[in-house]
């Protein structure tokens, strides 16, 4: 049986591509998917301990038995029932904050929190040129609601959108809007705080810095 491994981020640039098509043995595992795709390129390229994996949009472990047609993705560390609205997307096009706001909230909510992202021109003592985003696209928009779905079980939350940007992300530009509305702003503040802390955990977005001297993927280990 076929099944395809995708490769973000650091790991695509290691191993030399982003997608390897891979024959598996009826019964095979993820995991034998996986070494399959590596040794398919001959890359000289070991997984770090803390480098996750997802079949078909949904995290799973290397013990994993496959399908045909199934879909595998390396997801290297990542950089971060409801009564509301929950929209949520990722796009390549500059974002209209003003459009995310609007989708949040109504005359029973009395606090609406935002939160911009903005490309900052400094980190850890280095100039920094510009930022570039690349998302597991499907996979980032599912956790993402399923983050909200856990801001739901926690406080009492209205609406909820957020968007965030791929590609190419200029100093001073946004790279992610966040708007919750809620009855109370302390629900409002927290939960949109918490998003932002489980966002960098679990969602498969990475960031890459480029400054004055050099590149690197943020929040990716070491070598």
């Amino acid at each position: 049986m076929f099944v395809t491994v995708l490769f973000f981020a650091g790991a695509r640039e290691r191993v030399g591509t982003g997608r390897v098509e891979v024959n598996v043995a009826d019964g095979g595992t993820l995991g034998d998917a996986v070494d399959g795709a590596i040794a398919l390129v001959g890359a000289e390229y070991e997984l770090p301990e803390n480098v996750m994996l997802a079949r078909n949009g949904a995290y799973a472990d290397r013990s994993t038995v496959l399908s045909n047609g199934d879909e595998i993705a390396i997801i290297p560390p990542v950089s971060g029932g409801a009564n509301g609205i929950s929209d949520v997307w990722v796009t390549s096009d500059e974002i209209d904050a003003d459009e995310v706001v609007s989708r949040v909230g109504s005359d029973r909510d009395g606090a609406v929190v935002v939160f911009h992202g903005i490309t900052r021109d400094h980190n850890e003592g280095r100039s920094v040129l510009w930022l570039e985003y690349e998302a597991y696209s499907p996979m980032a928009e599912d956790m993402m609601t399923q983050i909200i779905d856990e801001m739901r079980d926690k406080w009492e939350v209205g609406d909820v959108a957020v968007c965030h940007r791929t590609g190419r992300v200029d100093i001073g530009q946004t790279s992610m809007v966040l708007a919750v509305s809620a009855a109370h702003r302390r629900p409002a503040f927290e939960s949109a705080l918490y998003f932002i802390d489980r966002l960098k955990e679990v969602v498969p977005i990475w960031k890459k810095e480029y400054f004055e001297g050099g590149e690197v993927w943020i929040g990716e280990t070491p070598g």
